[in-house]
């Protein structure tokens, strides 16, 4: 039986193309991106209500494709082709570039490992088919787990760590591999399962280990086992739907990712709600998101 529900609205603004939620438990609040406008929110979130109030955001001179947290709130953000370091008064370094300069792609999704690394994946800007990255920031050095992609997306781990999924939106893949969290070791990438109707995008894993997966194109969210069977899914009303989290408290309150970014006037006219935030109660309960780990600082010469 598949159980079904329905997200609502949770936001006042809506965003070109609203994405990479994440739950900032020490801090109570919910950080997402606006990619196109290359800007991070900071958000209130009210779990009895389901709605977000933005309280701040920073701007970046080109796009945003996410952003995570360090246990002190300092913020890593993927830009175009560079990972920056955003710190609690505003300063900004750069940590390493992952993609070189020319090249007519920019970074995408990225997620924190249960060690506290980040992963970031590219995109394609232009008509290239394939030669897309996953790469792992271990201190400022990528390593570079995939190189075959055509649009990176959704990343996530199992409850207990031991498993990695990631997204290749484009053939609508899922794929698996073991993971060492202690070491960063992977082994080999295997199709878990495959998305046939619609886009998957971005993506995140409850307690049980089920995966919510943000369809674009559809309209909707859907939970799948680890090999791909549906058990239930989230009616959405914006077709772009981008990315997913749990947040809250209690880790039980979906918060869903929409976009404006490419519907037509028609289109925005039948769902005027393209773009904002959205929640829902969907029965189960996330996980507790690791924390980003900034790389040590090197001590200074005598």
């Amino acid at each position: 039986m598949t159980h079904r529900h329905v997200a609502l609205p949770a936001s006042a603004e809506t965003y070109q193309l609203g994405e990479g939620p994440v739950w900032d438990a020490a801090r109570e609040r919910l950080l997402w991106v606006d990619i196109v406008a290359g800007t991070v929110l900071a958000g209130r979130l009210d779990p009895a209500a389901g709605t977000v109030e933005v309280t701040g955001r920073h701007t970046f001179d080109e796009t945003v494709g996410a952003v995570a947290v360090a246990a002190a709130g300092d913020l890593v953000v993927a830009e175009r082709a560079v990972v920056t370091r955003l710190d609690v008064t505003g300063e900004r370094t750069e940590l390493a570039r992952v993609l070189p300069a020319g090249v007519g792609s920019r970074l995408n999704d990225g997620a924190v490992d249960p060690a506290g690394r980040f992963l970031v994946g590219s995109l394609a800007q232009d008509a290239r088919r394939g030669g897309e990255v996953l790469v792992r920031l271990d201190d400022d050095r990528c390593v570079v787990l995939d190189r075959d992609l055509y649009l990176s997306n959704g990343l996530a781990w199992s409850p207990g760590g031991d498993r990695f999924y990631s997204i290749d939106t484009d053939p609508g893949t899922v794929w698996v591999r073991d993971y060492d969290p202690a070491t960063g070791a992977v082994g080999r990438r295997q199709e878990s399962f495959t998305v046939a109707d619609g886009s998957p995008d971005g993506m995140c894993v409850d307690a049980s280990g089920n995966l919510w997966i943000a369809v674009w194109g559809r309209g909707r969210v859907e939970c799948r086992t680890p090999a791909g069977r549906v058990l239930a899914t989230v009616e959405v009303a914006a077709p772009h739907t981008s990315s997913v989290a749990f947040a809250g408290p209690d880790l039980d309150l979906l918060v869903i990712t929409t976009a404006r970014q490419d519907l037509t006037r028609e289109d925005l006219a039948e769902h005027p709600d393209s773009g904002r935030l959205f929640t829902a109660r969907v029965g189960a309960r996330g996980l507790a998101l690791p924390y980003w780990v900034p790389p040590a600082v090197p001590a200074a010469s005598s």
